[in-house]
């Protein structure tokens, strides 16, 4: 395990106990996880084809959450109703996305890659390594649909429900536009192997992993005036998660492996935050300064 993945792993852990300090009833949302999961790892092992896992990952933010609007004792809050709406639409949106994309394809690489390490044992491994995990944390990052729903909860709007909601708007964009962009590049056959670099792609390598985290620091923040900070540990999770382990980390590696040019893309472009144009900016004024 390298130290990113071990960083990971703890904080994940560390997130998970404040949350069951915060509210024991956080295990119900843990064991609904648990079980649709394993429900679809048992699915995984039929099909031979982990990939699912992906296509399965915002509809289980679905699940989740429609898990802890039924299972309220009081009446819904507008900012839970509204919290929750948000995270549906995200998720059915990404869920439908990957689906379609997926259809047809055969496993993802990095199942392909486990599958091989492990053997005759990934039909075990791939529960732990792959279901249980993404299930624990898809909890956690789900955290904050249960914080928005509380005792106290403000009786107005405001500036800051504001800037959330404006901060989700345009993750969402990103997420919904840079795929589009993508897909649309892969259709052409003049395109095979070659690097995607215009539109939201020439801004950074990773439009749509910055997009997912900025929406997801909006639910945050919408969830903040009843969750408090601890509306802050799901984000926090997901932004290390897509930055350093399973999303730029990974995908960068496999890429500059296999794709032409994709060296010269790292050097030119950042790999998360949509600054292309000022990076460009600034190398072509250090250049003529030299």
């Amino acid at each position: 395990m390298d130290r990113n993945a071990l960083i990971f792993a703890v904080g994940t852990l560390a997130a998970s106990a404040l949350l069951l300090m915060r509210d024991p009833a956080f295990v119900d949302g843990l064991v609904v996880s648990t079980v649709a999961f394993s429900a679809l790892w048992l699915l995984s092992l039929a099909l031979r084809n982990a990939s699912i896992v992906d296509v399965f990952w915002g509809l289980g933010f679905v699940v989740v959450g429609t898990y802890y609007l039924t299972a309220l004792s009081t009446p819904p809050t507008a900012r839970l109703w509204l919290v929750i709406s948000l995270v549906t639409l995200w998720g059915l949106r990404l869920s439908i996305h990957i689906g379609m994309r997926n259809a047809g394809a055969g496993e993802d690489f990095r199942y392909r890659k486990w599958r091989d390490e492990a053997g005759a044992d990934f039909w075990w491994v791939s529960f732990f390594k792959v279901f249980l995990m993404q299930a624990v944390v898809l909890w956690v990052v789900s955290s904050p649909v249960k914080l928005a729903q509380g005792g106290g909860a403000p009786s107005d709007w405001s500036v800051l429900d504001l800037v959330a909601l404006t901060m989700w708007i345009i993750g969402f964009l990103f997420e919904v536009l840079s795929d589009w962009q993508l897909a649309r590049f892969k259709k052409d056959p003049a395109n095979a192997g070659q690097v995607m670099r215009s539109g939201l792609w020439s801004l950074s390598r990773h439009p749509n992993y910055f997009g997912e985290a900025l929406l997801w620091w909006g639910i945050g923040m919408l969830a903040f005036p009843i969750g408090g900070w601890h509306s802050f540990l799901g984000p926090l999770l997901i932004t290390f998660l897509l930055i350093k382990v399973s999303g730029v980390a990974m995908l960068d590696a496999a890429l500059e492996e296999r794709r032409i040019g994709y060296a010269d893309y790292i050097r030119s472009t950042p790999s998360f935050l949509p600054l292309g144009s000022a990076r460009r900016l600034w190398q072509r004024r250090t250049t003529s300064g030299m």
